[in-house]
């Protein structure tokens, strides 16, 4: 009798994790064609789980990864399906790079309007235009967390809010030298210099576009919110750069109150309020973990265990979706 009760709960769990895997399996991505210029030679795919989708989710892969597995293995097909939301899921070439990372640390493809960053910009436009959706959010990995940074930077009315995993603020590097230092060691500029940096940037936008003789306010009307996540063991991309990357956008949305506390044993979070007590920033420092994006298979929709995708008591995608609030 025991052994028959063990034998139906073998097959019972078999079922389950087949259930799960068939999900991902059968996640129908349409290609995303004609999407206008692209100059970054970049293609994409989509997901829409339902016609009724309302927002459109942008995520951007890690080097040496596959656009459409990292969303199934990292819960965020899953995701869609339970928030109704579309994910749109660019993908670099080894022939742009040879490890297929999106060319962050490059000004030819990082600064606004140009090389990949407006191959993301126009494939976002184009699936705004067919699915008459107007919400975006955007999340990257690592080197697609880096383009996550500039693309908040030069395209903030864009996006309602974004999240940075594993990656680094805008502009960090703008060559590949620079890039690795920037990796091991945290950005070389102070925050008040990213800060800076970003202000400058919108200023010369809007005296190229609006013809006044003093502007003394940036042309962003609200910046989009942010959450940012780590490993503390990363050894890939220094944690130092989610820190300088979460003070820097705190200081352009004017978020002036923090607090820390610890919800788990294995991960720390940091919150930067608005004056209405919003949170605008959120940074998630997660215990002993290396380079990636956290996974949760013990929960639902928690994501699988694979290369870069470590597991802890957090799932990251699911965290970014809640903090979002779609």
């Amino acid at each position: 009798m025991l052994f028959k009760i063990k034998k139906i709960i073998t097959i019972f769990c078999l079922l389950s994790i087949f259930s799960s895997f068939a999900n991902y399996s059968f996640a129908n991505f349409k290609p995303l064609d004609h999407f206008g210029d692209n100059p970054g030679d970049l293609t994409a795919s989509y997901y829409q789980p339902s016609p009724s989708a309302k927002v459109i989710v942008m995520f951007l892969h890690g080097c040496v990864q596959n656009a459409q597995e990292l969303a199934k293995q990292s819960g965020f097909v899953e995701l869609a399906i339970k928030h109704n939301f579309i994910l749109l899921l660019p993908q670099q070439k080894q022939k742009n790079n040879v490890k297929s990372c999106f060319n962050w640390f490059s000004d030819l493809d990082s600064e606004k309007d140009a090389g990949e960053s407006l191959s993301l910009k126009n494939m976002i436009i184009s699936l705004k235009e067919q699915s008459k959706i107007e919400q975006v959010y955007i999340a990257g990995l690592s080197a697609g967390g880096a383009m996550t940074s500039a693309m908040l930077v030069n395209y903030p009315d864009l996006f309602v809010a974004g999240a940075v995993i594993a990656g680094l603020p805008y502009p960090c590097a703008n060559d590949l030298i620079k890039a690795i230092a920037c990796m091991r060691s945290g950005p070389s500029q102070s925050v008040e210099e990213l800060v800076n940096f970003v202000r400058s940037k919108q200023s010369t936008i809007k005296q190229a576009t609006i013809k006044q003789s003093t502007i003394k306010q940036s042309i962003i009307k609200q910046w989009p919110k942010l959450i940012v996540v780590t490993g503390d063991k990363d050894k890939v991309v220094s944690p130092k750069n989610s820190m300088s990357l979460a003070l820097q956008w705190a200081k352009l949305g004017s978020a002036q109150k923090s607090t820390v506390k610890i919800n788990r044993d294995d991960h720390q979070i940091s919150e930067w309020l608005t004056s209405n007590n919003e949170t605008q920033v959120k940074l998630i420092e997660i215990n002993n973990i290396g380079h990636g994006m956290s996974v949760d298979p013990s929960s639902k929709d928690g994501g699988i265990e694979a290369v870069f995708l470590p597991v802890a008591s957090i799932n990251t995608a699911k965290a970014i979706v809640d903090f979002w609030g779609i």
